[in-house]
């Protein structure tokens, strides 16, 4: 087996369980803030931490969840893996983040994550999703509606701006949507809802679409484990 496909193996396994370690999760337990997924939406990232704990551990919850993939990702570049290795170790990074070993496979929504694996793989790109995506956030007041519109549009960056990443970009881009699934089928049901007008900031991903029913049936297997 090529040395190449070795290593691209192995820091495929290091970015999923890297990706495994949801921010959101840790920095409430070690801020005595209990568990996210039984607050607010019951998504366990960062937007739904601001929602329920405030900016600061919201912050630190980015600063992880973005930041957990790129020692992976910075050595998949060292190693000069080709662009579909490099998006290969993103992707496991990213999967990690939303199918988590160390959490039952309960994991998140994958935006901070995408944002942190696009910051090493295309760096352009991330930055001006994210001015977008926090831009439409402010706007509409639905951090799903920001998610899934940076989503759409990213590929296309990717494609005027790195083109080499574009097809990469582009499986990212599905898997956050897939991860959205429920926001976009309670769209097409009208049963769309806004944030709080109290939030100065528009920062959930799940608060403002979120089935009730689907959250306490999901606290209570939580409740159950």
């Amino acid at each position: 087996m090529p040395s190449s496909t070795l290593i691209t193996i192995a820091l495929a396994s290091a970015g999923y369980l890297s990706g495994s370690l949801l921010g959101a999760i840790w920095v409430c337990r070690l801020w005595g803030l209990g568990d996210p997924r039984r607050a607010g939406s019951g998504n366990p990232g960062f937007s739904n931490v601001l929602r329920a704990f405030g900016w600061r551990p919201a912050l630190a919850t980015l600063v992880i969840d973005a930041g957990k993939g790129m020692p992976v990702l910075w050595l998949a570049g060292s190693a000069s893996l080709s662009v579909w290795a490099q998006g290969l170790v993103g992707l496991s990074v990213l999967l990690g983040h939303s199918c988590p070993l160390w959490h039952r496979g309960r994991g998140g929504k994958a935006v901070a994550s995408a944002f942190g694996v696009l910051l090493m793989l295309a760096t352009p790109v991330a930055l001006i999703c994210a001015v977008c995506w926090f831009l439409l956030a402010w706007r509409v007041r639905t951090a799903a509606v920001a998610s899934l519109a940076t989503a759409l549009s990213a590929p296309l960056l990717s494609y005027w701006l790195v083109p080499p990443m574009s097809g990469v970009i582009c499986v990212f881009s599905t898997l956050v949507l897939i991860r959205h699934a429920f926001n976009i089928r309670t769209w097409r049901e009208h049963r769309r809802e806004t944030v709080a007008p109290a939030l100065a900031d528009p920062l959930d991903e799940e608060d403002a679409l979120e089935d009730r029913r689907d959250v306490g049936t999901e606290r209570q297997r939580l409740d159950s484990d």
